[in-house]
């Protein structure tokens, strides 16, 4: 796990920005940790309501982002988990939402925080979902690099 060499976003101004977190449904201990980081960070950052919707899972997440996007809102977080199984389905699954994810952010011009786990094994997601003894906060994580980017590309607007 790298963590090592993360910028510090933690004092990005995000008031009066409008936020979006969609969240996938599966692997509730994981969600609720990435959901309530991500909520923290926003809040601490000036941007204390959020609209939070979930759905069914992490290839859903592309099309529900996409909509946030295109509704006006200035950042959408993305949050998700895949965790590898006997099948290859992780790598159809992880590489559709990462490419839907990039293709939202591309074609819409709203930053996309990129908060989709993709583990080896339930023990790596729980490490990384912003838990009491997770080692990373990734929901923190995302929202803070939506919000910073948000800014950056308004200043060039």
């Amino acid at each position: 796990m790298s963590g090592a060499g993360s910028p510090d976003l933690a004092g990005t101004d995000g008031s009066g920005l409008r936020v979006a977190i969609v969240a996938s449904s599966w692997h509730t201990v994981v969600m609720d940790g990435l959901v309530a980081g991500a909520t923290a960070a926003l809040a601490e950052m000036g941007t204390p309501e959020p609209t939070l919707v979930r759905v069914p899972g992490s290839f859903e997440l592309p099309p529900v982002v996409s909509a946030y996007a295109r509704a006006g809102y200035d950042a959408v977080v993305a949050l998700g988990v895949v965790i590898r199984g006997g099948t290859p389905h992780f790598e159809y699954v992880c590489q559709a939402a990462t490419d839907g994810l990039s293709q939202v952010a591309l074609d819409t011009g709203v930053p996309v925080g990129f908060g989709l786990l993709t583990c080896d094994d339930e023990a790596q997601a729980l490490d990384r979902a912003g838990l009491a003894d997770s080692r990373e906060d990734k929901g923190r994580e995302a929202a803070q690099a939506a919000v910073a980017t948000a800014r950056v590309l308004a200043s060039v607007r």
